[in-house]
C-alpha cells in the first residue's frame, strides 16, 4: 500500500525545524538547505508545502508567537493590572537562555521585515496585539487605583515597549555591560514609577515588589 503521509505533520515538522535553525544559528543561517536537513526531508519536500523561503520563515515566526503567548498564559492566570502587566513585561526580556534565542529570532526578522511586504504586515500585527494587552492592563492598574491617573496610558504603553525593545536590543549587543538583573531592575523601576503609593503599612507602592 502506498505511504499515507499527514500534509498537515509534515508542514509542522518543516516549521519546527526552521524555527530550530533560527534560535541555534540565527535567521541569516536558514537556509532552505538547512532546515530541510533540520527537518529530515530533502529540499524538494519543502516546495510541496511552502512557496518560498519566506513562507517557511514566516510560519516559524508565528510558531515563535503561539509557543510566548501559551508561555504568557500560564503566567498571566488570575493575575490583572500591575502584577499581570510586569509579568508581561519581563517575560517579553531575554532574562534567560530561551527567551534570549527567542528574542534574538525576533530581532532577526526586524530587518527583513523594513523590506516590506507580508512579513511587515505580520510584525505589525503582533505588536498591535502586545500594545492592546499592555494597555488594556494599564486600564485595568488605572482602574483599580494602583496608578495615578495624571499621565496619559497611551503614552506610558508606547514608553514601556520602547523599553522593552530597548533593553532587549542592548543585551543581545552588549551582554557583558547588560545584566538580566540589570533588565530586570531597570524595568522593575520603571514600574514602581507608575505605582501609586499606598498608606503606610499596606504593602503597596513602590519597591515592595507587589508589581
Amino acid at each position: 500500500m502506498p505511504k499515507i503521509v499527514d500534509h498537515e505533520v509534515r508542514r509542522e515538522e518543516v516549521v519546527d525545524a526552521a524555527r530550530r535553525v533560527i534560535l541555534r544559528e540565527g535567521i541569516e543561517a536558514a537556509t532552505t538547505r538547512a532546515i530541510a536537513r533540520e527537518a529530515g526531508y530533502s529540499n524538494g519536500v519543502l516546495t510541496h508545502y511552502f512557496t518560498d523561503k519566506d513562507d517557511i520563515l514566516l510560519s516559524a515566526l508565528r510558531a515563535s508567537h503561539r509557543h510566548i503567548v501559551r508561555r504568557l498564559k500560564a503566567k498571566l492566570a488570575g493575575r490583572t493590572g500591575l502584577s499581570a502587566l510586569r509579568e508581561l513585561l519581563l517575560d517579553n526580556l531575554p532574562l534567560d537562555e530561551e527567551r534570549a534565542r527567542e528574542t534574538a529570532l525576533e530581532v532577526g526578522f526586524w530587518g527583513r521585515s523594513l523590506a516590506g511586504g507580508t512579513l511587515l504586515e505580520v510584525q505589525r500585527e503582533e505588536a498591535a496585539e502586545l500594545r492592546h494587552l499592555v494597555r488594556t492592563l494599564l486600564d485595568a492598574a488605572a482602574a483599580a487605583g494602583e496608578i495615578a491617573r495624571g499621565e496619559d496610558l497611551d503614552d506610558v504603553a508606547e514608553r514601556l515597549l520602547a523599553l522593552v525593545d530597548g533593553l532587549s536590543a542592548h543585551r543581545l549587543l552588549y551582554p557583558d555591560r547588560v545584566s538580566p538583573g540589570t533588565l530586570r531592575r531597570l524595568m522593575t523601576s520603571e514600574l514602581d514609577r507608575l505605582a501609586t503609593p499606598g498608606p503606610p503599612g499596606t504593602g503597596t507602592g513602590p519597591g515592595t515588589g507587589t508589581v
